[in-house]
């Protein structure tokens, strides 16, 4: 009779976990405005997701900050609109940034990922130069995807993850002092780590 009740107890715990990750990677950045907790979908992006948490584990975004925020109000008149925080250690680590190789280009033509509200994303300048520096929407943001007005080639962003929890501390950071895109002062990330 015991076996018979702890069996179902099982299964439905089981259940639970398999349906609540999807056995996708999940991240947490600490800031002091809060945690950010994000789904990385390994599947549809295997190369952006490897070398994100190769670099999570390497340690290289220890010092690492938000330190630009694109807003309505900061951006030229004529340009596309977008809204983001964007992130890493470009600021600090200057060096280790240009030293590193450039990440695949996974577009969304590819992986299926639209650059959403709360959708993660690498910021690259040519294809397959992105490395560690990311970005995280504020709202719907369909310039970013492929084919989209957000870049000149065409060939969009690299999402691959979404904010699942702490979008109140990535709006907190959006809505932080910033003198011509620059966050004044820039908000630490005191860690990045795997769940």
């Amino acid at each position: 009779m015991k076996s018979l009740f702890l069996l179902p107890v099982y299964i439905l715990f089981a259940g639970c976990a398999t349906e609540s990750n999807n056995g996708n990677p999940h991240i947490v950045i600490e800031t002091g405005r809060g945690n950010i907790e994000i789904e990385l979908y390994a599947k549809q992006a295997p190369q952006t997701v490897a070398a994100f948490l190769r670099y999570i584990d390497s340690g290289y975004f220890n010092k690492a900050v938000f330190y630009r925020i694109l807003t309505d109000d900061n951006q030229p008149s004529n340009a596309p609109k977008s809204e983001l925080i964007q992130g890493g250690i470009w600021k600090t680590n200057y060096k280790l940034v240009h030293a590193l190789p450039g990440i695949p280009h996974e577009s969304t033509k590819q992986t299926g990922i639209l650059h959403k509200d709360g959708t993660i994303s690498l910021a690259r300048a040519e294809p397959g130069t992105a490395n560690t520096e990311f970005f995280i929407c504020v709202g719907d943001q369909p310039g970013f995807d492929y084919g989209g007005a957000n870049n000149a080639d065409g060939l969009g962003y690299a999402a691959f993850g979404k904010v699942i929890k702490g979008m109140d501390a990535v709006k907190s950071i959006y809505n932080s002092p910033e003198t011509d895109q620059y966050l004044d002062p820039p908000v630490a990330i005191f860690a990045i780590k795997r769940k």
